[in-house]
């Protein structure tokens, strides 16, 4: 027997089905991260615990056989890499009744949205902050000027407005011959960039012009903008990547950074969870968003580091 009119239907209560709230954040968190999908990531979902340790065991090396002799035995005492998951962070909305009745739909697209990027955002913001710390480096006394890759970024220079400067051709290769003269693998390597070195990097001949990268049409960067592939190594774009101040602590520069897979790890033990809750006494209904999660530098050598202008 068909129903009546007025009856309560899934499209009438869209709304109010978690299903959807967590489909859509979830599709916007992955949409919007940048870091987070190029580091090392290990899922801790459903495991007890609040510190992952991680096997870093040394390299060894070989040893010359000399005739009628015992081989060398090679015995190390193997590091390993602790990572604590302490971040914990939650994004919540309390959307009133009358909201839900009266405003568009767009607005639950907004909402979701908005929480999957602040929850992005989060994960590369502590992932961009290890930067300060490679090449043995901490609070980026390890890090290098984009110019020419290789100067020592000094935050007294210039009378306390430090020495970055934006990344040249010259400066990108150095810093490629840095990871290889540490051996770092060249497959998976990446170059993340803020906005002000991408609108650089697009004013320099050699990355854009079809007389040096051979791409014509569409595919040139002059008309898709797109810096795509510098000598091997995907560039991508962020606006999260970390400000560095200089000693007269108004001067700020950004940070750009090329990096293997290997050099960060992300350990997730609560992907973004979505739960929401009718709260009678306030006539609305709640949502949170939150997730779980730790972060931590694998390899010290994987990682160069350039101060830029902001």
């Amino acid at each position: 027997m068909a129903l009546g009119t007025d009856h309560v239907t899934t499209t009438s209560s869209a709304t109010f089905i978690p299903e959807v709230w967590s489909d859509e954040v979830i599709a916007a968190y992955k949409s919007n991260l940048v870091l987070a999908n190029l580091v090392k990531n290990m899922n801790h979902q459903g495991k007890k615990g609040d510190v992952v340790h991680i096997p870093s065991p040394v390299r060894g090396e070989a040893n010359q056989k000399s005739s009628e002799t015992q081989v060398t035995l090679i015995s190390n005492v193997e590091n390993e890499v602790l990572i604590n998951i302490d971040q914990h962070w939650e994004h919540s909305r309390m959307i009133e009744d009358i909201v839900t009745t009266q405003a568009l739909n767009s607005l639950r697209q907004f909402y979701t949205d908005d929480a999957g990027y602040s929850l992005a955002k989060r994960v590369d913001s502590e992932l961009g902050d290890l930067f300060a710390g490679f090449q043995g480096g901490t609070d980026y006394s390890g890090a290098v000027v984009g110019a020419d890759g290789s100067t020592a970024w000094d935050g007294s220079a210039s009378g306390d407005t430090g020495n970055g400067s934006s990344l040249t051709d010259a400066g990108i290769r150095r810093m490629i011959q840095t990871l290889d003269d540490e051996d770092v693998p060249m497959s998976q390597r990446y170059l993340v960039i803020p906005p002000v070195e991408k609108n650089n990097l697009l004013g320099i001949q050699r990355f854009t012009e079809q007389a040096f990268v051979g791409e014509v049409g569409a595919a040139n960067s002059i008309r898709n903008g797109r810096v795509g592939n510098i000598y091997g190594v995907e560039v991508y774009v962020s606006s999260n990547v970390p400000t560095v101040t200089a000693d007269d602590t108004t001067t700020d520069y950004r940070v750009a950074s090329m990096f293997h897979e290997s050099a960060m790890v992300l350990i997730t033990q609560l992907a973004p969870r979505v739960q929401t809750q009718y709260k009678q006494e306030y006539l609305s209904d709640l949502l949170t968003v939150d997730t779980l999660f730790g972060v931590g530098e694998l390899r010290d050598n994987a990682a160069v580091v350039a101060v830029v202008p902001s």
